[in-house]
């Protein structure tokens, strides 16, 4: 697959994104679409909330004590029997390795420069300590991926919703 050359959310199209920042998602969980990678995961309410201020991976130590305690709220999810709040607690996982990746890839995080027409800028400029915070995240990700609660109540739920 070709690299991008301009950054997605310059096309973006709000009014066909299917999550909606004025849902709540556990009054109205059959709203909720799965989608691909980490889609609506700053949108779906009141998980963002939930989640969100436990995010961080700026060292590997603070990544370690994040991802650990997002893997336990998706836990807690699934034992709530909550579908939605275990695949938001997900995409903060996965969220939590791409942006990490992204920071030890490229200077302040920062893919396309934006002064120079989007061009792409050179790998490898970024903070190589992220790609240890990345790799905790990457961890817990796919576990949590892998747990078999999870990946039935997935199936069953996009087969049902989407």
């Amino acid at each position: 697959m070709p690299a991008r050359t301009t950054p997605s959310y310059l096309a973006f199209d709000k009014a066909a994104y299917p999550w909606k920042p004025d849902i709540n998602y556990r009054v109205r969980p059959t709203r909720y679409r799965v989608g691909k990678g980490e889609q609506g995961v700053l949108i779906c309410e009141p998980y963002k909330s939930e989640l969100a201020p436990h995010w961080r991976f700026k060292t590997p130590s603070i990544a370690k004590r994040s991802a650990g305690t997002i893997y336990k709220m998706f836990v807690s999810y699934l034992d709530e029997d909550d579908f939605v709040g275990a695949d938001m607690a997900r995409k903060f996982l996965q969220m939590g390795f791409t942006r990490a990746r992204r920071y030890a890839n490229y200077k302040a995080g920062r893919k396309y420069d934006k002064e120079h027409g989007y061009k792409p800028k050179q790998r490898g400029t970024g903070d190589p300590g992220k790609a240890e915070s990345a790799a905790i995240f990457y961890g817990y990700w796919k576990r949590a991926k892998s747990e078999k609660r999870y990946a039935a109540r997935k199936k069953e739920w996009k087969g049902r919703y989407g």
